[in-house]
């Protein structure tokens, strides 16, 4: 512990020890950041009446590329695109290559914290939930997904082909772009209105699991399209089956899971009893999840509804609060630090064209969604426009989809800079439609608060 205090100038100038220091300075700066502008966002937020993930999204823009440069993530970005690593190059004297090698380094670290923390939020979220009430909208949940996904992808599609005379390929991956909700974005706002197990709460995540199944077959196909021009028509089937595969076995596990966990929770006595063995099970699911070609946060997901059917669940909710507390802000924050607001100058004539695509994009991003809500079907007094707000963020799946697109260069710039805005206005979007479709919010926290204690 004690090289942490040396002088930054020996540090930069001895062995790969300490230049493995020089990159946990850089990321202990860079937690300063994140936890600084994840607080202060939020509790701004809060106190003007929006839910806490917006200002801590907005924090994340606030330090980020598009402003302030102190949190900067690697790729084709250079260190001295990143204060905290102009901080430490002043500091240590390094050269150029030294700087850009422990700032990629940072950036890698940051980006593994982040996707712990939504794991953690997507684990937290399943032990929030209950697995009854999720089967029981099902039904509804399938169709409001597969509706989220057909109507956003046909009609974005076409219109870019249309509209905009955009080839073939790179209309339909930017529709593919338009297909996936954030289930870390709309869970998290939905906890904090104190909605998650509500009719329309259960409706909205059930749909948003299976949109993000649905996402990655879509992702499949189109990646398969660009690459060779034609459909891996085997590797399609293979994420069908081992999508449903998956969750229809991690929800039997539960049948029979629950009673050897807590017995083995029960035998043993040191400290983290509970909360270390949950966090074996919940991160064995993500990565069953993640070897099968899934996303990792569904399998968390799946093994915090399996624990939620267990008798330690209140205690164990209460044992994860802090470790999301630490974890969650990370992934909030550095979704808010990469998104690039200069697209949105239309002072860049090569931006103009991106614009134009971009207002058409999110008008059938945000009308795509909403229209998910009015297809819930045999209930009679519900919201249904809180379901299709409660669908309408893309996050960093649409990001995902973008970056895929990019890499095997199937997307012209003003489509990437339309897709970025996009993304962009439907994440930060979303947090305050869904208070102001829950106007009852406020009671409804008060309630879960009360039924928890």
């Amino acid at each position: 512990m004690t090289i942490l205090f040396q002088p930054l100038h020996l540090l930069a100038s001895t062995t790969e020890t300490a230049d493995s220091s020089l990159v946990l300075a850089a990321v202990l700066l860079s937690l300063v950041v994140v936890y600084f502008a994840s607080k202060l966002g939020g509790e701004l937020s809060n106190r003007i009446g929006l839910p806490p993930v917006l200002g801590e999204l907005v924090g994340g823009v606030v330090v980020g590329v598009s402003a302030l440069h102190l949190l900067v993530f690697g790729g084709d970005v250079e260190a001295s695109n990143s204060l905290i690593m102009q901080f430490l190059t002043m500091q240590g004297g390094l050269s150029p290559l030294s700087a850009n090698s422990v700032f990629h380094a940072q950036s890698e670290v940051i980006s593994v914290l982040a996707e712990l923390g939504v794991i953690i939020l997507l684990f937290e979220i399943g032990l929030e939930s209950n697995l009854k009430d999720l089967l029981s909208v099902g039904l509804q949940a399938t169709v409001v997904a597969f509706v989220g996904v057909v109507v956003p992808f046909a009609a974005g599609t076409a219109g870019l082909m249309i509209i905009f005379g955009v080839s073939a390929v790179p209309a339909i991956f930017a529709g593919a772009a338009l297909t996936a909700t954030s289930i870390g974005i709309t869970s998290r706002v939905l906890s904090e209105l104190g909605r998650l197990n509500s009719k329309e709460g259960q409706i909205i995540l059930g749909a948003a699991v299976i949109d993000d199944v649905l996402g990655i077959i879509v992702l499949a196909v189109v990646a398969s399209l660009a690459k060779d021009g034609a459909v891996d028509v085997g590797k399609v089937i293979y994420l069908i089956f081992s999508a449903a595969g998956f969750l229809v076995g991690a929800i039997a596990l539960g049948n029979f899971f629950n009673k050897s966990f807590v017995g083995v929770v029960n035998i043993l006595k040191t400290r983290g009893e509970l909360i270390l063995p949950a966090f074996i099970f919940a991160f064995l699911m993500a990565y069953f999840a993640a070897s099968i070609q899934l996303e990792a946060i569904l399998g968390s997901f799946a093994a915090g509804l399996v624990l939620e059917e267990t008798e330690k669940r209140k205690e164990l909710q209460q044992q994860i609060i802090p470790v999301a507390d630490i974890l969650v802000p990370i992934f909030f924050v550095t979704v808010g630090a990469k998104t690039d607001l200069s697209v949105l100058n239309p002072a860049i004539p090569s931006n103009r064209e991106g614009l134009i695509m971009a207002i058409f994009l999110v008008a059938v991003a945000i009308l795509g969604k909403i229209v998910t809500g009015f297809s819930v079907f045999g209930q009679e007094k519900i919201n249904r426009l809180a379901i299709g707000v409660g669908m309408i963020p893309r996050g960093e799946v649409g990001l995902v989809f973008l970056g895929i697109g990019s890499s095997v260069g199937v997307l012209t710039k003003p489509l990437e800079a339309a897709i970025i805005v996009m993304v962009i206005v439907t994440t930060f979007l979303a947090p305050p439609f869904l208070r102001i479709v829950f106007p009852d919010s406020e009671e409804a926290t008060v309630s879960s608060t009360a039924e928890n204690s």
